[in-house]
């Protein structure tokens, strides 16, 4: 009598554990419906996958560990930043960004002039190669732009302030003023 009980029991509870697993699967199913999502639930806004390619201007050739970074702009205010790193290809794709944005594109690579550029994200996918240029020389307003001299010097330096009467330069600080002062001739009244 007690095996006969034991088998009851068995098939009983081999029984219930079916009808558990199938009512699991059941409420497991019913949470993937998308109809009910509570009464605070929006939607995102689609977004666009967007793919940028970052080579050598000079070469062609992909630059690996660039950075790029995305700035997502609304009216004037920078909303945060995203960054990624170029692969082996050159290449990184993000797909988070909502169309109708506009995002600033930041690419900073190591011995490349940093890019930056707006973009307005208006498709549902967007492709950019974006071509670094390495550092030109800078400009200053030292150099002479005419005739290359080799110095760092003005072109046309301002004539210095005559030395005052002790051979030493007037001032404070033993600099020449700004402005060299020289009496001017008053006109007559008649």
């Amino acid at each position: 009598m007690e095996s006969m009980f034991r088998r009851l029991i068995h098939r009983f509870s081999i029984v219930l554990a079916c009808i558990c697993l199938i009512g699991g699967s059941l409420a497991l199913r019913a949470q993937d419906d998308n109809t009910y999502r509570g009464r605070k639930y929006k939607a995102p806004p689609p977004s666009a996958r967007i793919v940028v390619t970052v080579l050598r201007d000079s070469s062609g050739k992909p630059i690996e560990n660039a950075h790029v970074i995305f700035h997502p702009i609304e009216g004037d205010k920078d909303k945060g930043a995203l960054e990624l790193k170029t692969n082996e290809d050159g290449k990184i794709t993000i797909d988070v960004i909502p169309i109708g944005d506009t995002v600033r594109l930041q690419i900073i690579a190591n011995g490349f002039q940093t890019y930056g550029q707006d973009f307005k994200i208006d498709k549902p996918e967007m492709s950019m190669e974006i071509r670094m240029k390495r550092p030109g020389a800078q400009y200053s307003v030292y150099k002479n732009s005419g005739a290359n001299t080799g110095t760092d010097k003005p072109a046309n330096p301002p004539n210095p302030a005559p030395p005052a009467s002790g051979g030493k330069p007037s001032g404070s600080n033993g600099q020449p003023d700004a402005q060299p002062k020289t009496a001017q001739p008053q006109p007559q009244a008649k």
